[in-house]
């Protein structure tokens, strides 16, 4: 163990490595998780950790905290100390050029996250019967007695589904951000779905879904035992070969993280697979459990219209349709996905700066920020494809951002 206190009647401790606590307890606290999909689970986290993705020289060091009452493991969070702010998707790179231009330090700085994945969930794992807010308050007073010892600059909790009020009376002041995820109203087929937008929307897509699957294209949605070795192998090659001409690098996940999903994760693993004339040229990758379905890596060899909306967003409805999921996430950013019906979600962050006048500066700044992000919120539900008699059921506009939307 990296870091052990008492307080409060808890005692939590720091560990770097997540081997060093119970797969089956760590488990134990995230079955309860209703949101977030299976990335908070042990095996998702440790595999980062044993195929390099994290800790050595790639800038997230694990750094994840549990809490004990008595002998029982009553919380666990997992943490990452940070030595750039790559692969969060909750940008604070002007933050960190402030400190640089004032001869201060920012990195390095403690996360809580889960490392690439920008979906909301659970950062907080709790047992059914831990006080949250008790646990919260011991973690704050122990996470800033290890910064200061640690030279940590700033405490960060990307993409959590905790009511913001226990933060807040830490404060932490809030940061918001907009994604667009479908949401699964008991529809029974693509068509239910169609039916419910604009006339106009409807053609649109059947004409371009009709128009990707002309030309001998081929498509299919592969899950479980349907995986091979040989359809990872392939999707490894369009991930890499799509990375390298965005990025200039081959992606932050290796082979091996993707092979091993096959052994530890396989009833997680979606995997949709193009090809034409029995050739593959583009795959998408997506994870599901109980709580949704989570669009995360998407990859082609050949450039073909629309075959991306194809694989990566309507494939990924109809199987949320199919597996009766009740969302579908299908990634961070793109305002192109409202208009496929994706609607605009607000997502959550909270920041502690350890240094009191930056502190101030940034909550400021995210309290000038957050009427601009509201704005963009409405903006995108303004333009959303639905029917006007079907969309007045459950849209908005003048909705503002509570404890209610991320609880």
């Amino acid at each position: 163990m990296a870091y052990e206190v008492n307080i409060q009647g808890y005692r939590l401790c720091c560990l770097d490595a997540i081997s060093d606590v119970s797969q089956t307890e760590w488990n134990r606290l995230a079955r309860y998780a209703t949101t977030g999909g299976p990335f908070v689970q042990y095996s998702w986290l440790a595999l980062l950790e044993d195929t390099g993705c994290v800790g050595q020289d790639t800038g997230w060091q694990p750094s994840h905290w549990v809490i004990y009452e008595g002998n029982s493991l009553v919380a666990a969070i997992p943490g990452y100390i940070k030595t750039h702010s790559y692969g969060e998707y909750v940008f604070d790179h002007s933050w960190a050029n402030a400190y640089h231009q004032h001869g201060f330090a920012y990195y390095p700085k403690w996360i809580a996250a889960i490392p690439f994945t920008p979906v909301t969930g659970p950062r907080i794992l709790l047992d059914a019967n831990a006080d949250f807010t008790r646990c919260v308050q011991a973690l704050s007073s122990a996470l800033q007695s290890w910064a200061n010892q640690q030279g940590i600059s700033s405490l960060h909790w990307l993409f959590h589904n905790h009511s913001c009020d226990a933060f807040d009376e830490l404060g932490f002041p809030t940061r918001r951000s907009v994604q667009f995820e479908w949401v699964n109203r008991k529809y029974s087929q693509f068509d239910d779905f169609l039916n419910v937008l604009t006339s106009r929307k409807r053609r649109d897509i059947r004409k371009t879904r009709s128009r990707v699957l002309s030309d001998g294209m081929q498509i299919h949605t592969l899950t479980g035992d349907q995986l091979t070795t040989a359809h990872m192998t392939t999707f490894i090659a369009c991930y890499q070969d799509t990375y390298l001409k965005r990025s200039g690098h081959k992606g932050y996940l290796t082979p091996d993280f993707f092979f091993g999903l096959l052994t530890r994760m396989p009833d997680n693993i979606c995997l949709v697979l193009a090809s034409r004339t029995d050739k593959p040229i583009a795959t998408a990758l997506f994870l599901y459990d109980k709580t949704g379905l989570y669009g995360r890596y998407w990859g082609c060899l050949e450039d073909i219209d629309s075959l991306h909306f194809e694989c990566c967003y309507f494939r990924g409805i109809d199987f949320a349709i199919a597996q009766n999921l009740p969302v579908f996430n299908p990634g961070t950013q793109g305002e192109h996905k409202i208009l496929r019906g994706f609607e605009p979600k607000f997502c959550y962050s909270q920041h502690q700066l350890l240094h009191p006048d930056f502190h101030s500066a940034v909550e400021k700044f995210l309290h000038q920020e957050t009427p601009v992000i509201q704005e963009y919120f409405n903006q995108a539900q303004d333009v959303l494809p639905f029917n006007s008699d079907y969309i007045n059921t459950f849209v908005n506009t003048n909705d503002k951002p509570s404890d209610s939307d991320h609880s």
